[in-house]
């Protein structure tokens, strides 16, 4: 609650210092929540406060990135420039790839899944039950009978279980005289508690025992970390994925929640070109952050794909220092995160931890 003054919003206006003593206020508390942030995938060390001019006008990305549209107010430059680096990062061809810049890695589930229902429309999804809690919610949206998998001793989705599942599928399509349904796959790049990493070329041919398959990889936060990780899992276009999303502020450090998806262009629905906007879209969103898509370049700029492969390895010697100081069992090799046994409730309350108690090592390096 804050302090110094009523943030509620009446029928009159405000005096412009009270109003900026609240913002004031809740920059504060902010920046005060940021020392006791642990156990979020979250990296809270940049500061972005120089880049404030931006604020001063509507950046509005509508459509698709690689298409102008009719109000001039975008940062789309900017956001092919993403999309261009995140398309090398994901071994995928520049001429046939698409991508944009999303609200994060949620969106990218959901764009995954509905390109992927698109063209499997009657085909269930497969998800490990240690897929983000999103992809249930993207597959009610979209009406897609959701099956869960079993993840193996690592935490990674089990192979064989699934395609025992798909087997099965495939048997109950036989037997009622219809063609294969097929299966949409959602792969995981880094698990949300665990950090395991499914191997999409395995999984894919196992899904095959159901027909025809397309695989979404949601990689929110281990498709920065993978393409830098020895042995290097295998998650990526340039793998067999039919798409991938990654989040921008997990790992990055970027002040708004933002990611990107990627996807093979001749998957996509074709779309005419928006009545009023003058812009080819294919996105789930039409209007789309400009400042997101600015903020996300600055950041990958200032690193440099060298830079993040630095800000990677120190993130892992990290997540590997503190298994070997605190003793902790289950961190998944390649991956990001450290677990162990939930302290006292005091003790999480000052610290904010996620699940009991959970620390990423990338979050603070």
């Amino acid at each position: 609650m804050l302090s110094h003054s009523d943030p509620s919003i009446g029928h009159k206006p405000r005096p412009a210092e009270e109003t900026g003593l609240l913002l004031r206020e809740a920059s504060r508390r902010l920046v005060e929540a940021r020392e006791r942030f642990l156990g979020f995938p979250g990296n809270m060390a940049f500061d972005d406060s120089d880049s404030g001019h931006l604020l001063a006008a509507l950046a509005n990305n509508v459509g698709d990135p690689d298409s102008e549209d009719a109000s001039g107010v975008h940062t789309k430059v900017f956001e092919r420039e993403v999309v261009a680096w995140f398309t090398a990062l994901a071994q995928g061809d520049p001429e046939t790839t698409y991508g944009y810049v999303t609200s994060g890695g949620s969106e990218g589930i959901t764009f995954g899944l509905y390109v992927g229902r698109r063209r499997l429309p009657h085909a269930p999804v497969y998800a490990s039950s240690a897929a983000h809690y999103s992809v249930r919610k993207a597959a009610d949206l979209l009406r897609m009978p959701l099956v869960t998998v079993e993840c193996g001793p690592d935490g990674a989705m089990d192979a064989e279980a699934l395609a025992k599942l798909c087997r099965a599928q495939r048997h109950e399509d036989e037997a009622a005289g219809r063609p294969p349904r097929g299966a949409v796959l959602l792969a995981t790049a880094g698990a949300t508690m665990g950090g395991a990493f499914d191997d999409v070329p395995a999984l894919r041919e196992a899904a095959g025992a159901a027909g025809p398959c397309y695989v979404h990889t949601d990689a929110a936060l281990g498709g920065i970390v993978a393409p830098f990780s020895t042995p290097r899992p295998a998650w990526c276009l340039g793998d067999g994925a039919d798409s991938v999303s990654v989040s921008g502020h997990k790992f990055l450090g970027v002040p708004v929640p933002c990611g990107i998806v990627l996807a093979r262009r001749e998957l996509l629905p074709s779309f005419p070109v928006g009545e009023y906007v003058g812009a080819r879209d294919h996105t789930l969103a039409c209007s789309r952050s400009g400042l997101a898509a600015v903020l996300l370049w600055k950041r990958l700029r200032q690193l440099g794909t060298c830079g993040l492969r630095a800000l990677v390895h120190r993130c892992q010697d990290t997540a590997e220092y503190a298994v070997g100081a605190l003793a902790a069992v289950g961190r998944t090799p390649g991956g990001t995160g450290t677990r162990w046994p939930s302290p006292s409730t005091g003790r999480r309350r000052r610290c904010a931890g996620a699940g009991g108690c959970r620390r990423r090592a990338g979050a603070h390096s």
